[in-house]
């Protein structure tokens, strides 16, 4: 899927306020690139791109969050989901290239909304985000909160709980996904999974794995399951996502994370001793 550079030059052009000759010139082009591009009828190179969306980012417009309202405002009967992928969509989505030890084992992963996805790829230098319709209708599909049976869960699939695999409580949330659709479930990070390797190996309870992981809420992710739910995916756009753009949502990232830290360790101490260790839950 090509980037929208074409329709995005016009409108930047026209909220700035800058004529064809003005752009190609802040962007150290030739007015017959600009030209070129608007019209559709040149191959854009990752220089320009770059160039372009940097040049759109560093004058204060987020025009993916804005794309973003857009979609949210038009779509109706279907639902908006953002994919962060770190290398980009090839051809069709097909669930079978996706790693086994995901949080819900292989499956699509998307997110609620454009910064979550923006987050979950600013390190990635090839990334890009993709934004799709899903038609939820006529699936199946299962919701977490950020309770015991997700933490286990997750956990299972990471492959955290091989001692405890076929105990009946396992065995018995892993079944509730045969046949399932798609899940929406609490995005889980590498931070998160820190703090749920801390419940599985006996230092923390599962009410103090609860609130610490409540307290690094990242939002919801949808886990598309099947072909059938993948048949009901519609790509919209691919954004191109600059290195301006990524950079300003690293240093959010940042800041985001002293605070979940802090947030993190008083949790652990004001629920120090409530609830339940793993050996107790899986005795």
């Amino acid at each position: 899927m090509c980037y929208k550079i074409s329709q995005d030059m016009k409108l930047v052009r026209e909220l700035l306020g800058l004529s064809q000759t003005e752009l190609a010139k802040e962007l150290g082009m030739e007015l017959l690139t600009v030209q070129r591009i608007e019209n559709q009828i040149t191959n854009t190179s990752n220089r320009t791109l770059e160039k372009f969306y940097s040049f759109v980012f560093k004058n204060k417009i987020s025009l993916n969050k804005i794309k973003e309202m857009f979609y949210l405002e038009d779509l109706t009967s279907e639902k908006l989901l953002i994919h962060g992928s770190k290398s980009g969509i090839i051809d069709n989505i097909d669930i079978s290239k996706s790693r086994k030890n995901n949080d819900f084992g292989q499956g699509f992963y998307c997110g609620e909304s454009y910064e979550q996805s923006a987050l979950y790829v600013e390190n990635f230098e090839d990334s890009k985000i993709y934004f799709l319709a899903f038609e939820k209708n006529d699936l199946k599909y299962i919701k977490y909160n950020v309770d015991q049976d997700w933490m286990l869960t997750i956990a299972y699939y990471r492959g955290k709980l091989e001692k405890y695999a076929q105990h009946k409580k396992i065995q018995n949330l892993i079944s509730k996904l045969v046949e399932i659709d798609y899940i929406i479930a609490p995005i889980a990070d590498n931070k998160m999974f820190r703090i749920i390797d801390a419940f599985i190996e006996g230092e923390i309870t599962d009410e103090q794995c609860k609130h610490c992981l409540s307290a690094t809420n990242l939002g919801y992710q949808y886990v598309i399951l099947s072909e059938k739910a993948i048949s009901k995916l519609r790509k919209l756009e691919c954004c191109y996502y600059s290195i301006e753009e990524r950079i300003s949502y690293r240093n959010t990232k940042k800041e985001e994370n002293k605070t979940n830290e802090d947030k993190v360790k008083l949790a652990r101490i004001k629920y120090r001793g409530k609830g339940q260790y793993i050996d107790e839950i899986l005795k």
